[in-house]
């Protein structure tokens, strides 16, 4: 029996899909791709400073807009002062010292200094992260050695309070 015009077409159309084997829509694909890029563009923003902190130190809430710059941390622990990763002394002789300026602390602020490289040699920085029940006496006399040695912009790291969530 003879197959009609209709008949011939719809077996031919039928023939090419069974060859062509999967279809992909890539339009489909390049929107998701494209929504990735953008979140990932978006989310991955240099604005934000994450400082590596102690998880038994608890820094306090600020509401500051402006960003701080990347300086040298002084991390003042439960225990100890640790400058750039180094323990340099206890918090207990620290606070017995007498004077206002502690020797073993300006040492290592002075190394330090040195290591800079010329960077930010007109105004060194620092950045003090204590906890936020530290006595301010025990922070006072900590600014005093870095003012001493020469770090002129000196720094409290807190965190920052917007929207009413605490960034951390």
């Amino acid at each position: 029996m003879k197959q009609s015009v209709k008949a011939k077409r719809i077996a031919r159309h039928k023939r090419r899909a069974a060859n062509s084997g999967g279809k992909l829509n890539l339009v489909s694909l390049m929107d998701i791709f494209t929504i990735l890029v953008f979140f990932l563009m978006i989310n991955s923003s240099s604005d934000i400073q994450v400082l590596n902190q102690d998880g038994k130190i608890y820094l306090p809430v600020s509401l500051a807009e402006t960003l701080p710059e990347e300086t040298l941390v002084i991390t003042v622990s439960v225990s100890d002062i640790i400058i750039g990763g180094r323990t340099i002394i206890s918090r207990d002789d620290f606070s017995a010292f007498a004077g206002d300026v502690e020797p073993s602390v300006s040492e290592e602020l002075k190394y330090q200094l040195s290591r800079s490289d010329g960077v930010n040699i007109q105004e060194p920085a620092v950045t003090i992260m204590a906890d936020k029940d530290v006595p301010y006496a025990f922070l006072k006399k900590l600014m005093a050695t870095c003012v001493d040695t020469g770090y002129t912009a000196v720094a409290l790291a807190v965190n920052r309070k917007g929207d009413g969530k605490q960034a951390g």
